[in-house]
């Protein structure tokens, strides 16, 4: 009987949660996705922001 079994390394807390403390704290990495949008209901130009570790959203208008 042969036995096919694979060793997987556990990831460790510094793997599993790289870049997520920053976000929980409040400190996220924004960057623009969409410069110029606009939005009818507020008759404005809309800026769109996303974090790039923890792809959390947000919209300014201007």
């Amino acid at each position: 009987m042969s036995d096919n079994v694979i060793a997987f390394k556990r990831p460790s807390a510094q793997e599993k949660h790289k870049g997520k403390t920053l976000c929980r704290s409040g400190f996220h990495k924004w960057k623009v996705v969409t410069e110029r949008k606009f939005d009818v209901k507020q008759g404005k130009l809309v800026t769109l922001y996303e974090c790039t570790r923890c792809k959390a959203q947000k919209s300014t208008a201007h």
